[in-house]
This record gives structure tokens, C-alpha cells and sequence, in this order.
């Protein structure tokens, strides 16, 4: 077991499998030693979380819940991305956050934290990340996160 899965262990998170694609595309493109992770969505025990929009049905608190569960499918797919072995992780580079929120919601900065926080907590200095977190007018599905990373691996 990896350093990195003792973590999350130690955080009571067990990484799931990682969902399919549900469109013309793949989880993860590796290029070179950079793995690009597509958009993953708030899925839990594979049935979707947090379907609203934040500020009006979601709170900012459950929607940080939210973000930090599109981020632990983002390690899903990480993981895979690096053969089972999430020690070859080097750094993570971005996470775009996108937070389906109502029309006067100013807070993605907080919803965003979901997903950070726990990247950080995890990998520690390697989890130091430039990131985007975007307002958009609706999601997959309706729900109210979804979250993208870049990762350098070995």
C-alpha cells in the first residue's frame, strides 16, 4: 500500500471504482510523465450527490462535501492513471472547480476548498495547487459540482 493510500486510510476514505465515461471521452489522457483527469461529478456508491443548485437547494457547506467527493473520484482515476501505485504522484498542478451555483452565488472560492482541502491533506506539499473555481449556469446532470486535475507523475 502506498503512502499515499495509508493517508487516506488513516482519513477513513476508500477510493472507488472509477466511473465510465458517459460521452465521447476517457477518464484520464496520460501525457508524457502528465496525467489530465476529466471533470468528475459528485458520484457516491455509483448513484449522483449534490443535484441542485448551491445557494438555493445546496448550502455551501454540503456543497464542499460535494466537491471534496468529485475529488476523491479524482484520485480514482489517479490512481489508475498510475498503475495502482499512487506513490508515483510528483505534484498536483491544477483543479479546475465548477460550481453550478444560483444566479446571485459569490462563494465558489469556499466550494472549491472541498476539493482542494483534501488534495492538500493528502499529498501534503505535492498537493499544492494553482486551481480555478468557476461559476457556470448549470452542470451534468444537474449537479451542483464537478471538478478536473492535472497531476505530474513519475
Amino acid at each position: 500500500m502506498s503512502k499515499f493510500e495509508k493517508k487516506l486510510q488513516e482519513m477513513n476514505i476508500a477510493l472507488p471504482t472509477p466511473a465510465s465515461p458517459v460521452a465521447n471521452y476517457v477518464g484520464f489522457v496520460k501525457v508524457n510523465n502528465t496525467v489530465f483527469i476529466s471533470g468528475q461529478l459528485p458520484l457516491e456508491n455509483g448513484k449522483l450527490q449534490g443535484i441542485g443548485k448551491v445557494g438555493k437547494e445546496i448550502s455551501v457547506d454540503d456543497a464542499k462535501k460535494f466537491a471534496k467527493l468529485c475529488a476523491i473520484n479524482i484520485l480514482a482515476q489517479l490512481k489508475v492513471a498510475c498503475d495502482g501505485n499512487l506513490d508515483r504522484v510528483e505534484q498536483c498542478v491544477k483543479l479546475g472547480i465548477f460550481v453550478n451555483g444560483d444566479t446571485d452565488f459569490k462563494d465558489h472560492p469556499a466550494v472549491a476548498n472541498g476539493a482542494s482541502d483534501l488534495i492538500a491533506e493528502v499529498f501534503g506539499n505535492a498537493g499544492k495547487h494553482a486551481r480555478a473555481a468557476v461559476g457556470s449556469g448549470s452542470l451534468p446532470f444537474g449537479v451542483a459540482v464537478e471538478v478536473d486535475a492535472i497531476f505530474l507523475i513519475k
